[in-house]
């Protein structure tokens, strides 16, 4: 097992990654503050995980909430299900909550935790690639609405994560690929020494190599740790962990929440990135044709959908979370490895970028 920590001085807590973690009743019994938990998990990943997890909550009063599996769910109505079964089983607030599956769960849960008797524990138990190096770590919590990803929620850090990195052998492949583009991601803002370990690894990765995929967890989690610990709230760097969420954000709510996956549109829109950065003259054609490669060997798209228009993605874009003042603000790239948020941009190439010209 390796331990990471997100340092938030009194509120700092540990990532623990590593295979068998469910089964280890110490990483969660120190985080868990009353006499008792409710697990938010769905429908996919309830009848796996469930039953392991319960087995560390022995002589606690446990009760769960399991809701339907998919980006689509992730709704106020679905959120209020997890606050009636909070009410229907007497939680208070020391109740924990256990937040098991992807990066719906997660969110959802941590806004429930957020939100409940305005403010309660939660512990993070993420299952899918894409959860564990990213939504996990760093307090971000919410619900989409049919207007905007993600725009409403709450920074709300969890007591800790816990990684089991045997959950990943129940994964499909398409929600596997749909986590690499969040790990890429790490290499094209900030490393690209992780980016060339990914490149010349990705065939170990895609097939599971339990020892490539520990690294590269492990990894990731450690540059989001680093990030959230300098600035939580996003005033500043941690907005640079959005590369390609603009323009991929705009494709998931344009094309139905659920048809493309998060990952899968992140992917998308990072190509778009790139290519306006490419457009302002940061990055060379051959800058571009890499990063489309690595998306590609990771059987991610680097197109994004033909059907929808540039008047539909400014007008998605135009309520994304990075508009400030009315000024979209965006995740580009000043060159391989270094990001950048920055309004200085050409709006005719962002306009060719968008009409894919």
């Amino acid at each position: 097992m390796q331990t990471l920590t997100v340092d938030l001085g009194d509120r700092s807590y540990p990532i623990y990654i590593g295979s068998g973690l469910l089964k280890r009743t110490e990483l969660f019994t120190p985080f868990i503050q009353g006499s008792s938990v409710i697990t938010v998990s769905n429908e996919t990943i309830a009848p796996l995980y469930l039953q392991p997890l319960k087995a560390n909550l022995e002589g606690l009063k446990s009760s769960q909430v399991i809701l339907p599996d998919g980006e689509k769910f992730k709704t106020l109505e679905v959120l209020n299900q997890i606050f009636t079964g909070m009410l229907e089983s007497g939680c208070d607030r020391r109740t924990t909550l256990l937040a098991l599956g992807g990066g719906v769960v997660g969110d959802m849960g941590g806004f429930a935790a957020a939100s409940y008797q305005r403010g309660i524990n939660f512990i993070q138990v993420p299952t899918t690639l894409l959860s564990m190096v990213d939504s996990s770590v760093g307090g971000k919590t919410g619900i989409n609405h049919p207007l905007g990803k993600n725009m409403v929620g709450a920074f709300h850090q969890p007591q800790c994560v816990v990684i089991d990195t045997d959950t990943l052998s129940t994964l499909n492949d398409r929600e596997f690929s749909a986590g690499m583009a969040e790990v890429i991601k790490y290499g094209l803002i900030r490393d690209t020494d992780f980016l060339t370990w990914l490149t010349d690894n990705m065939s170990l990765l895609m097939s599971r190599n339990p020892e490539a995929l520990a690294y590269a967890i492990f990894r990731s989690c450690q540059h989001k740790a680093e990030v959230v610990a300098d600035d939580e709230r996003e005033q500043g760097q941690r907005a640079l962990l959005n590369l390609g969420h603009t323009f991929g954000h705009a494709i998931e709510t344009g094309m139905g929440y659920g048809n493309w996956l998060h990952g899968e549109a992140v992917s998308a829109g990072t190509v778009m990135a790139a290519e306006l950065s490419q457009k302002m003259g940061w990055l060379e054609h051959s800058d571009v044709e890499e990063i489309k490669r690595i998306l590609s060997l990771a059987n991610l798209p680097i197109a994004p959908p033909s059907d929808l228009s540039a008047t539909e993605y400014n007008q998605h874009m135009s309520r994304d979370k990075k508009v400030q003042d009315g000024v979209m603000n965006l995740v580009l790239l000043k060159k391989m490895g270094k990001a950048v948020l920055s309004n200085d941009y050409d709006p005719a190439a962002l306009q060719a970028v968008l009409e894919r010209k």
